[in-house]
């Protein structure tokens, strides 16, 4: 080490980590040395000090466990909605119902303010229903193209007038998730399925679509029913 005059704050620093007995050798200094209270102006010993310091790290882990807790809660809530969710699709033995039981638990279990569905290429007995309303080429095309779920702003979606609030039509849609409906195994769309929320940030460009995708795919595996008998088994 260089002369006393030389000495630096990093020198003494590097010496005490080169040298981790010191205060072994050197018991009586942990007693004398004084530092300053971060959250007041009185002197604490350098033992107190880190003590202190121990403690904040305890609670900064407590509160990460915690956190892991609630997500962990979170998770378990989401799949047991969606277990109750995908149990009401299985349950519903006539085809025809399928489209509205599976908007009606969906915004039941998942308190989703507004959704709404469409379908082409149905079979022949079910061309008359309401979730078989014509749609245009843009929305065929738009859904086509999706590779994941869409989730942003409503521009003025077509989509947007198919959304049902406890079964009553609304025009209040700030946001929109646009989740794409295809055959299983070819990727063809036959549908799409619409979220809609009076608030703009329930749906967000930002947000996952992991759960999303699973909504789409399990919606499409139940609504395959509902296609002619040739395509469906041939997805």
């Amino acid at each position: 080490m260089s002369s006393n005059q030389d000495i630096t704050e990093q020198d003494i620093a590097d010496y005490l980590s080169a040298n981790p007995h010191f205060f072994e050798r050197h018991a009586e200094l942990l007693a004398s040395v004084q530092l300053q209270h971060p959250l007041g102006q009185r002197a604490v010993s350098l033992q107190e000090r880190q003590a202190e310091m121990l403690r904040d790290k305890i609670k900064g882990l407590e509160h990460k466990i915690m956190e892991m807790i609630r997500n962990g809660q979170e998770n378990l809530a989401i799949a047991d909605r969606l277990h109750r969710w995908t149990l009401q699709l299985m349950l519903t033995t006539q085809p025809a119902d399928l489209p509205a039981v599976l908007l009606r638990e969906l915004r039941h279990h998942f308190m989703i303010p507004q959704a709404g569905l469409r379908l082409w290429g149905v079979a022949e007995t079910f061309v008359q229903a309401e979730f078989s309303s014509s749609v245009s080429a843009d929305v065929r095309s738009f859904a086509a193209s999706l590779t994941s779920p869409y989730c942003g702003v409503n521009s003025g979606f077509e989509a947007s007038r198919w959304l049902v609030q406890e079964g009553e039509p609304t025009s209040e849609v700030k946001s929109l998730a646009l989740i794409p409906l295809a055959k299983a195994g070819t990727g063809q769309s036959f549908g799409l399925l619409v979220l809609g929320s009076p608030d703009p940030t329930r749906y967000t460009a930002e947000m996952g679509t992991e759960f999303l995708v699973r909504i789409g795919e399990l919606a499409s595996a139940a609504l395959t029913r509902l296609l002619p008998v040739d395509e469906a088994k041939a997805g």
